[in-house]
């Protein structure tokens, strides 16, 4: 099931993780300093803790089952790379520029 949410209504973003906390507390990092300006707050979590109040999950597309099930009203943007990935490049643009974010 898709799920969609106007981009100026996100207040909050979660990287959404499986065990490690590497390659995407990384991200979580780059796309907090990519949205500063527009007031989104963006969080790190484990797959499986998504919290209620997320607006929008991205996570690798390996977990995209998993984030859809412990978060399934929400949009889940799936990407294949950590750093440079076009999925997330076109998220933060349409965070920034307004749009609607499905996933």
């Amino acid at each position: 099931m898709t799920t969609t949410i106007n981009g100026a209504d996100v207040k909050k973003l979660v990287v959404a993780c499986d065990a490690g906390m590497g390659s995407s507390v990384m991200l979580a990092s780059t796309l907090k300093g990519q949205l500063k300006k527009t007031g989104i707050a963006v969080t790190h979590t484990p797959v499986g803790q998504i919290p209620a109040d997320a607006d929008v999950v991205i996570c690798h597309q390996s977990l995209a089952d998993q984030a859809r099930h412990s978060a399934p009203d929400t949009p889940v943007v799936t990407f294949q790379v950590f750093l440079g990935d076009p999925a997330v490049t076109a998220l933060v643009k349409t965070l920034k520029d307004g749009g609607n974010v499905s996933g």
